[in-house]
């Protein structure tokens, strides 16, 4: 994938896909790659323990496995990878046919963050608070990203998967067009406080201004599909103190017995700024003292990798995506430390925010979890699999040769890991996306749910409607879909 065009006055850069990433970083990790077929060979006399996981990570096998024995796995379990399917949704609809059909075997099943609680609720997953050390509980609940257990959690509090690592996006920008501008980012300190989506927009313009070759401000993904609803438009919402379901309390759930607030003003202003950063004051939608200007139209196709080409060509000053990003454009062949990354911008503080939970540089949740097939036949192996992966060498191992974050959150600060090229630049904003970051709410509902978030929403951004119709008809939608599930 390549940028759509370039009029800067620097060569045109390659984008990078998510799959491209994992698999330029890790071949030339430090642990070295052998090739996928390398890791299906079992120690002699010894147990395979099957991971169903996807395509990048089953071409790292030998990272994987290297990583893991030097974590303390037992020498005689070997790790056999399953390459998956691409789709996020084709992985739980096969999951949940072997499942179903109580198959024995593969041993591990790498699961999103984001419907990991659709087969808890199921009971199609090993109660981990059953099986794993107490001491290891214990580790795990104290030192992980709160936010990423708890869609690791069934609705009793035990934990039935161990996240492997956390995906939280943050706001990327040029630094070195920004400090030209006069501007000051390490005094005023971006990388850990963020700044209002006000000073944003106007930060945004004057940079823009000074750089005609430079076409676009802020670029980021909005086209119609899951990624707006769970993501995007879920992070202006709460950055703006709005939430779907009244705030995190009722994230996931009772269906059918929780507030809907999309329809409330704070999202109805998280709508209109973004009219405003696109259209500017000409909007009849226009919120008063933003720039705009700043967003191309071209948003409303992007998803992550469309929207990152043209960052990575030189052609916007801001982007928000997801850590792999951050690795690409970091590096000393893109823009090297002339990149800067920051949490969300906001509008309101927590303190201000109506709901608790919402306002603040908020991020969305991303991420994989590990779980256990309760109908394994190697379950002690399969378990020592697990808690390897809990190791603080096998977490910074993936950092170090796959650019993937540690769940542990105590990592984010350690000497290793800010040793670590490119990301360890970058590591204390993650950690505040990380303390910040908000999960998409998943119940039952959701699918339907997620869909009409993302038609409205794409609606109100296109300009086919306004924000409070937008948003009227969305909280009619959603009532019906929450009382047509109610549990």
């Amino acid at each position: 994938m390549k940028s759509r065009h370039s009029t800067s006055d620097k060569p045109p850069r390659s984008g990078v896909t998510r799959r491209g990433f994992v698999q330029s970083v890790g071949a030339l990790g430090g642990l070295g790659v052998a090739g996928g077929a390398a890791s299906t060979r079992a120690a002699r006399d010894g147990t395979t323990v099957q991971w169903a996981s996807n395509t990048d990570f089953w071409e790292l096998s030998e990272v994987f496995q290297k990583a893991l024995w030097e974590s303390g796995l037992d020498r005689s379990i070997s790790l056999e990878i399953l390459p998956g399917p691409a789709e996020t949704t084709e992985v739980e609809q096969q999951y949940t046919r072997w499942l179903s059909a109580n198959l024995e075997a593969p041993d591990l099943l790498m699961t999103d963050s984001g419907w990991t609680l659709d087969l808890i609720v199921r009971q199609q997953l090993l109660n981990l608070s059953e099986h794993l050390p107490g001491k290891l509980l214990k580790h795990i609940e104290g030192n992980y990203f709160e936010t990423s257990l708890s869609t690791a959690k069934g609705p009793n509090g035990d934990l039935y998967a161990v996240p492997l690592y956390p995906d939280f996006p943050t706001m990327l920008y040029r630094k070195d067009l920004v400090e030209k501008a006069g501007y000051d980012p390490e005094g005023e300190k971006w990388a850990t406080n963020s700044i209002r989506w006000k000073q944003f927009s106007h930060v945004t313009r004057d940079v823009l201004d000074r750089n005609r070759n430079v076409p676009y401000g802020f670029t980021f993904q909005a086209s119609q599909y899951e990624g707006l609803s769970c993501c995007d438009f879920n992070e202006f919402m709460t950055g703006w103190g709005g939430a779907y379901f009244g705030g995190r309390k009722y994230l996931f759930g009772p269906v059918g017995k929780r507030p809907i607030t999309v329809n409330e003003q704070p999202t109805i202003d998280s709508l209109r700024m973004i009219r405003t950063f696109m259209n500017g004051q000409r909007d009849e939608s226009a919120l008063e003292g933003y720039a705009g200007g700043i967003v191309p139209r071209a948003v409303l196709s992007w998803i992550e990798d469309t929207s990152l080409g043209p960052f990575l060509s030189g052609d916007a000053v801001m982007h928000r995506n997801w850590p792999y990003a951050i690795l690409s454009a970091g590096d000393p062949s893109a823009f090297g430390t002339d990149l800067g990354v920051m949490p969300i911008p906001y509008a309101v503080t927590q303190q201000q925010a109506k709901y608790p939970g919402a306002g603040g540089p908020t991020a969305a949740l991303g991420g994989w979890h590990v779980a256990v097939n309760p109908n394994s036949k190697k379950l002690s192996e399969t378990l020592q699999v697990i808690e390897a992966m809990t190791q603080e060498h096998f977490q910074l191992a993936l950092l170090r040769n796959i650019g993937l974050l540690p769940p542990n959150r105590v990592l984010f600060r350690s000497k290793e890991a800010k040793q670590v090229p490119v990301m360890g630049r970058y590591l204390d904003s993650l950690r505040i996306a990380g303390e910040n970051a908000i999960p998409r709410p998943v119940t039952v509902a959701w699918i339907q749910e997620s869909g009409k978030i993302a038609e409205n929403v794409h609606a109100v951004y296109s300009g086919l409607t306004s924000p409070e119709r937008g948003m009227a008809e969305l909280e009619s939608q959603l009532r019906f879909i929450e009382n047509y599930n109610e549990l």
